[in-house]
């Protein structure tokens, strides 16, 4: 497997994220960081690999590449059959070993962290997993641009949704026919999630009561799902009258991606589901006028929870069986990504940032409403990069 490193025009792209991580490391005092894991190392390098990124606060990062990964550039790239060695190599090549060494602890296999312990035995290991989310929770302009091509192609996919329709269908094969629309526009197919306890196929698809059926994945929409070894989502039931449909789907296009969320109703739906769908466009709208730098984060989750509230609909917002505790989150490599828009985030917002806003509610016997768009924090206010229609309109 040929690793193409440091093509020219990554060069200072990948400077920029190493400034911003060695910025990270200083504060959480680490001399060096260990990267393993895919979404980390895409960050520092620009590509997927086997084996490990090694950065220090003066010195080039160095790339260990276990086979089959190789590289032409054999000035930083340094090829290894196993962890074990890379201490050795780090000594012969003059860089020493690190006093306090970070390394993944949330991103890792708890035995692949142990053999790194054993390897920088004589090193205090500290946990990494924090200070790299810091550093890519604000993106570089070049990562808004990938972005921005995502909620391009996103919105290409779901401008097709209402041919995917046919009428007696069931919402999987809804979602399949989506997911077919998704892949021919240039969708990778991966929804990457930070942790473990995240699991998701090509995006969510809900329709009806399906939506007030928890989930146990921290996701703001939950569905049963199609089998027990992958609850969340459509579960197999046909798409009837009076229902709305939630179509929640991948928007990754080239190693990040954009989260949108648009919905569609199968005939006429009540008067409250309407009502519903109103509020939630009108909250975005209003969080788009108030989100910029400096604004705490929990400001954005109170003013949307007032404003349900006001509309006599707190009891349908972000659920109603069960409901999330958010309203937003961060995106980019991966889905759930810094920060989480909730109350007690009292953080504030940073330009650079790049959120998902996701206010929605449940109606029962109809089904979810609402929409989600993600957004670009600026120093003026909030950018949609995932503009497309927002009324719910018959499919």
């Amino acid at each position: 497997m040929h690793i193409p490193f440091l093509t020219s025009d990554l060069h200072r792209e990948l400077d920029l994220r190493l400034e911003k991580v060695r910025k990270e490391m200083l504060s959480d005092n680490l001399d060096a960081i260990i990267i393993a894991s895919s979404a980390n190392m895409l960050y520092m390098s620009g590509c997927i690999f086997r084996g490990y990124v090694y950065v220090t606060h003066d010195r080039a990062p160095l790339f260990f590449l276990i086979p089959p990964s190789y590289a032409d550039n054999t000035d930083y790239c340094i090829p290894i059959r196993k962890p074990e060695q890379i201490a050795g190599r780090l000594e012969e090549d003059g860089y020493g070993l690190p006093r306090r060494l970070g390394v993944e602890f949330s991103d890792m296999l708890y035995s692949d962290v142990e053999r790194l312990k054993k390897c920088f035995s004589n090193s205090e290991i500290a946990d990494a997993s924090m200070p790299l989310r810091r550093a890519r929770m604000t993106k570089t302009p070049y990562e808004v641009e990938k972005m921005r091509e995502d909620g391009a192609h996103q919105a290409a996919a779901y401008s097709r949704v209402h041919h995917c329709y046919r009428e007696g269908m069931t919402d999987l094969e809804f979602q399949i026919e989506i997911e077919r629309v998704l892949r021919l526009e240039g969708c990778l197919g991966i929804l990457r999630t930070a942790g473990s306890r995240m699991e998701l196929n090509l995006g969510s698809v809900i329709c009806g009561d399906n939506a007030d059926n928890p989930s146990p994945y921290d996701f703001s929409m939950g569905g049963e799902g199609a089998d027990p070894s992958l609850p969340v989502g459509a579960d197999g039931m046909t798409m009837k009258p009076g229902t709305t449909v939630m179509v929640d789907m991948n928007g990754g296009f080239n190693g990040y991606q954009t989260d949108m969320t648009r919905c569609w109703s199968i005939g006429e739906v009540s008067e409250l589901a309407v009502r519903a769908h109103d509020c939630s466009c009108r909250i975005l709208h209003r969080l788009e006028e108030i989100g910029r730098a400096g604004l705490p984060v929990s400001d954005m989750y109170v003013a949307a929870v007032e404003m349900a509230r006001a509309e006599n609909l707190h009891e349908y917002f972000m659920g109603h069986a069960h409901k999330a505790g958010f309203i937003g989150h961060g995106v980019g490599i991966e889905l759930n990504e810094m920060p989480v828009v909730m109350e007690r985030n009292h953080e504030p917002l940073q330009a650079g940032m790049t959120i998902a806003l996701e206010p929605k509610f449940v109606i029962p016997h109809v089904g979810a409403v609402g929409i989600e768009n993600t957004y670009l924090v600026t120093e003026t206010g909030l950018e949609n990069l995932t503009p497309f229609p927002e009324p719910l309109t018959e499919i």
